[in-house]
């Protein structure tokens, strides 16, 4: 594929009814929103300033609202964990805050947003994924707010870099992964980044090689991701969310489920460096009878989340030799309370690699494509 070498446009393009408008003025009012509205999760982020002004008074209810509260309706989450305090968008210093909730509650969410005065506001939100054209005509319709439509990989890289250059703590690495009793997370300096290798791992999953923030390509991707996990889950455990996924695959154990390297020689196959514990064939257990009697639902959870993982290990893996880069930072919700997964992304990278491949995650994991948006709505370059 060719590379994605853009310059962005001083000015949002708002498509409302087919008509194309003008975006943000040089002085946009209160609130400030990013958006990015994925196949699976929707994903807010709010800029609230530390100073109001008299014209902004009109958005008191929604800050209140929104900073009061950790939860919103039923489904709808603010991680106040990953809260970012003191900084500075369009010469505003503030708090940015990270608010979740799943994409098919976003009849809810507008209901929720009518009802606390947000149609009364008339602003424009900013908004990427493929959401932004799916709810465009319902976000005018029920809250009278018009979309700012920007690319989502323009997003997603501008809004990364912004938030590692403004936390020094949020890139990390696991050492000593397969030992619970050494495994540990510890900060890693990604001050020098380029190049890299960006794993998004959404509903599916995208690998970019990036060599610069506008210069980047998308070098590959499976529709095996995220919203796979979930639901094959559903569909093999009963289960209805995400977290009570993770928390089935916490409690068990895939070598019930899949056939191992040792099911298959008896041990290790050494010539080809081969572990005996190593996953041979991901379900490859569940052709017996006998074995699907004694499975557990925490066991197929388990088999589910470490079969898509070792997929998507897999092709980063694949994708940084194709590409001669040694570091890839893996993003997205999928690692969400998911350690299981990106401990198994350490392990693979660097066993694999022989040590010269380091995989990489980052605390804000999910909410790279919004604040980017809010960043390009707000003509924001991220400061090294």
């Amino acid at each position: 594929m060719a590379e994605n070498k853009k310059e962005l446009p001083p000015k949002a393009e708002v498509t409302v009814n087919g008509n194309l408008e003008n975006g943000f003025n040089d002085n946009p009012l209160m609130p400030w929103f990013g958006m990015d509205i994925g196949g699976t999760l929707c994903k807010l982020v709010y800029f609230e300033p530390k100073d109001i002004t008299n014209d902004e008074l009109n958005s008191e209810n929604i800050r209140r609202y929104l900073t009061k509260n950790s939860a919103y309706g039923k489904s709808g989450h603010r991680d106040t964990h990953l809260q970012m305090n003191d900084v500075s968008i369009r010469d505003r210093r503030g708090t940015l805050h990270f608010i979740r909730f799943p994409t098919s509650e976003m009849g809810n969410f507008l209901s929720l947003a009518r009802s606390k005065g947000l149609t009364n506001l008339g602003n424009i939100v900013s908004a990427t994924g493929g959401g932004a054209y799916k709810f465009e005509e319902d976000f005018i319709k029920e809250v009278n707010m018009k979309l700012a439509k920007y690319d989502e990989f323009d997003s997603l890289i501008k809004g990364m870099l912004f938030v590692e250059a403004s936390s020094r703590t949020e890139c990390y690495y696991w050492a000593n992964p397969t030992d619970d009793t050494l495994c540990a997370k510890v900060n890693y300096d990604f001050s020098n980044p380029y190049p890299f290798l960006l794993v998004n791992i959404g509903s599916g999953v995208s690998v970019l090689a990036v060599h610069g923030p506008q210069n980047y390509k998308r070098v590959s991707g499976t529709s095996i991701g995220g919203g796979t996990f979930l639901g094959l889950c559903c569909l093999l455990t009963g289960c209805n969310t995400f977290e009570e996924a993770i928390e089935l695959a916490t409690g068990g154990d895939n070598t019930h489920v899949d056939k191992l390297v040792r099911d298959i020689y008896g041990g290790d196959y050494e010539r080809f460096g081969l572990p005996g514990d190593l996953v041979a064939s991901s379900f490859g257990q569940m052709n017996s009878r006998d074995k699907r009697s004694k499975v557990s639902r925490e066991d197929l959870a388990r088999a589910t989340l470490v079969t898509i993982t070792n997929n998507i290990g897999s092709i980063a893996r694949m994708c940084a030799l194709q590409e001669k880069i040694e570091k890839v930072l893996f993003i997205g919700n999928f690692l969400r309370v998911n350690p299981i997964s990106m401990k198994l992304l350490a392990y693979a990278m660097d066993y694999w690699s022989k040590g010269t491949m380091k995989a990489l995650f980052l605390e804000h994991e999910g909410y790279f494509g919004a604040v980017g948006c809010l960043l390009q709505c707000n003509e924001v370059t991220p400061q090294s």
